[in-house]
């Protein structure tokens, strides 16, 4: 005779709440979007900065910090643990960074530096639950920090792409070499890019 233990109908409840509980931790594009996130005035040159800095690998995120003329104040480099996409989990990691790194600015009455985020990842530059995901945690994180929230960036073997903006271009990549700052070609120029749920023209010609 073989005994064994259905499973409860309490710890099924108990891990559809947690689902729901994660699902509710992220932001969609059109959200992203639609919350007035900055835009970077020079965004590859923000990218290839934190490429050269820390050289991230897939699962790697990027926070850093910016000053009123887009320039790196400060930055660390994590690498994301083996876990379901969280946005509480993410936002507490990128809180725990930024602390080590950088004073909070909570006194004063407006932010007035901007912390972005470069997450490096498989797959391409559409979005996915994991980078919603990632968007809530900054947007969080910022708002404990006393940070403006900036862009999230993903950063794949296709490129760049700043979600929500339909920016992005080929070099740097995930598994390319650092590119020294202030080289710029043709072929490395931005190219508009349309991911899933990224807005309309509109957004990246008031980025030009």
């Amino acid at each position: 005779m073989t005994l064994g233990f259905a499973p409860s109908s309490a710890s099924s409840i108990s891990s559809s709440s947690g689902s729901a509980s994660r699902l509710a931790r992220m932001l969609e594009p059109a959200e992203w979007a639609a919350a007035g996130i900055p835009l970077l005035r020079n965004p590859r040159e923000v990218v290839s900065g934190l490429h050269s800095r820390h050289l991230p690998t897939p699962a790697t995120a990027v926070v850093a910090v910016l000053d009123h003329e887009e320039r790196v104040a400060a930055s660390a480099s994590f690498t994301r643990r083996s876990a379901p996409a969280d946005g509480w989990e993410f936002r507490n990691a990128l809180l725990a960074h930024l602390r080590r790194v950088i004073p909070h600015d909570l006194r004063r009455r407006a932010p007035v530096r901007t912390a972005v985020l470069l997450y490096c990842r498989e797959g391409d530059e559409r979005w996915t639950e994991e980078d919603g995901a990632w968007m809530w945690g900054l947007r969080d994180a910022c708002t404990l920090h006393g940070l403006r929230c900036g862009a999230y960036i993903t950063l794949t073997r296709g490129g760049w792409q700043v979600l929500g903006e339909g920016r992005g271009g080929r070099r740097p990549s995930s598994d390319s070499p650092p590119v020294p700052l202030g080289e710029e070609s043709a072929f490395d120029r931005l190219v508009p890019r349309i991911a899933s749920g990224a807005p309309e023209p509109l957004r990246r010609a008031a980025a030009r």
